[in-house]
C-alpha cells in the first residue's frame, strides 16, 4: 500500500510536537470528566516496502503499528496497532474500515478502541485528518468514549484524544 494509503488508516496508527496530558488521571482512578490529550504516533518498521502498482481492491487489508509519545522525539508512553481493509474502491479512491487499539502505560494506562470509515483518494499526498470514534476501553479508560482526531504531521500523526467517562 502506498504511504499516503498507509497514513490514511492510521488510527491514530496509525497512529508524540510538545503537548503532555492536558488532565491526567490519578493512577487508582477512573476518569470522573471529559479529558483531552494530545499524543504522536511513528509508524515502527514493519520491513514490507508496502508499494504496490496496483489500485486497492475491495476486500485488500493492511495491518500497521506504532509507538505513542507524549511530544516528538520525547518520552514513549504507549503504543498501537491498526488493521485496515479496504470496503469501497474505484478510479477516484474509495473507503476502508479501520479497526485499532491504543495501549498507553504509566499514568493514565490502559487501553482504547477505535474504529473509523475513513475516505482515500490514492493520488493525495497530504491525506485529509480524520476522526477515530473510541468505542471502549479497560484500565483507567473503563466505559470510555469519545473521539481521536487523526491529523497528518510529518513522519508523525498527532493525535488529538478527547475521552468521556
Amino acid at each position: 500500500m502506498p504511504r499516503s494509503l498507509r497514513r490514511i488508516g492510521a488510527l491514530g496508527a496509525c497512529v508524540a510536537a510538545a503537548v503532555a496530558f492536558s488532565a491526567p488521571f490519578p493512577a487508582s482512578a477512573a476518569p470522573a470528566a471529559e479529558s483531552v490529550f494530545t499524543l504522536y504516533s511513528k509508524e515502527v518498521p514493519s520491513g514490507e516496502s508496502g508499494q504496490t502498482d496496483q489500485p486497492p481492491e475491495v476486500g485488500d487489508s493492511f495491518s500497521f503499528a506504532g509507538d505513542l509519545y507524549r511530544a516528538k522525539g520525547g518520552e514513549k508512553v504507549g503504543r498501537d496497532g491498526v488493521t485496515c481493509t479496504v470496503v469501497r474502491a474505484g478510479q477516484a479512491g474509495g473507503d476502508l474500515h479501520c479497526v485499532g487499539t491504543f495501549v498507553l502505560t504509566g499514568e493514565p494506562a490502559g487501553q482504547l478502541t477505535g474504529q473509523a470509515l475513513v475516505p482515500f483518494d490514492p493520488s493525495d499526498e497530504q491525506p485529509a485528518s480524520f476522526d477515530v470514534a473510541i468505542t471502549g476501553g479497560t484500565g483507567d479508560f473503563k466505559d470510555a468514549r469519545g473521539v481521536v482526531r487523526s491529523t497528518a504531521d510529518g513522519d508523525h500523526e498527532r493525535l488529538d484524544f478527547r475521552i468521556t467517562p
